[in-house]
Order: C-alpha cells, then structure tokens, then sequence
C-alpha cells in the first residue's frame, strides 16, 4: 500500500498494490499494523457502510459533532465519484479547507478521513458503489450537515445546477459553514 499525503495534514489518499493476471485481479484493501503505522496514530474501525447513487447525486457535507465524530476510511467499489473533506478542526492551520479526490473502481484509491472533517461526495459515473469504514458508530442525534455549495468553502463540483441530485434531507437541513457548531 502506498500512502500519499493530500494537502492537508492527518488526510491521506492510499493506493494499493494491485496484482492482475488472466483471472482478474486481487489486492489488499487495509490493514491495522500497517495502517496505523503510516497514519501516525491507532484507528479501530468498528463499522462498514455501503451506498448505491446514480449520477449527479451528491451526498454531503455530513459530519457527527463531539464524542460522537467518526474518521472514514473511504473507496469505491463500482463507477466514479469525487470525494471530498473539508477541515473543520477550529484550531487547524487548515480550517475551512478541503481535499477533493477522484476515486473509483478502476483506480481504486482510498481516501482516510479523520475525525473533525465534514464528508461529502458526487456521482460521475452512471452509477458508483461506494463504501466506506467508520471508527465510530452512526449516532443520528449528533449527525450535521454543511450546504455542499457553501461559497465560504468554494468546492468547484464538477456537476453543478439542475443536474446536482440532494436528498431533502440534505436540501432542507444543511447549514453554512459559518453557523455549523464547529469542533
């Protein structure tokens, strides 16, 4: 596994060693040991999640407030999506910056994530699997939205206007990012 840092510290984009032949091609996705090594301090994961979009659907900018806040370790199993985390760490040097990254079944790239992030990403396949680790399980009470087009932020989606699919949760709940409760 390669491990490659993003522009923002303790955000990591990682790319495995893939080995094909005429049967396919097989490789490892994670690994704790190793993992934690080059991240730099120990993350338990203790739940996978998996979800199914279709283009223009942008799920996002979601994050958990408190002790409830949870890193990601994030792929793509099918299509291709953009995938981004924006720093809400109040005391980083990288406050109110984001990483944006291409991940997608062919090149098979993860992204981690880690807690005081906000998370988000857009369909730009036809559709796109994605699934994602989390260190900490999903608590609804404590879960935040951002608007995905905050100019505070400046994310440039690639899709944009009538073809951007929201959830009404997402349309309806989603906050700026100057009034979201900040970590």
């Amino acid at each position: 596994m390669e491990y490659i840092k993003t522009n923002i510290p303790d955000v990591w984009i990682l790319e495995p060693r893939v080995f094909e032949d005429s049967r396919g091609y097989f490789m490892e996705t994670w690994r704790e040991e190793d993992f934690n090594k080059h991240i730099g301090h120990d993350v338990h994961f203790v739940q996978d999640n998996q979800s199914m979009s279709s283009r223009g659907v942008l799920r996002g900018l979601h994050f958990q407030k408190g002790e409830a806040s949870q890193a990601k370790l994030v792929r793509v199993l099918q299509g291709t999506v953009v995938d981004v985390a924006v720093d809400l760490r109040k005391n980083s040097p990288t406050f109110g910056k984001y990483v944006m990254v291409e991940l997608s079944d062919e090149n098979k790239r993860q992204l981690f994530i880690p807690r005081g992030f906000a998370h988000g990403f857009q369909v730009l396949s036809d559709t796109a699997v994605f699934t994602y680790k989390v260190d900490n399980r999903y608590a609804p009470e404590t879960e935040c939205s951002i608007h995905y087009a905050d100019p505070s932020i400046g994310i440039d989606w690639p899709i944009k206007g009538a073809e951007v699919v929201l959830s009404d949760k997402d349309l309806k709940h989603a906050v700026s990012f100057d009034e979201a409760d900040k970590f």
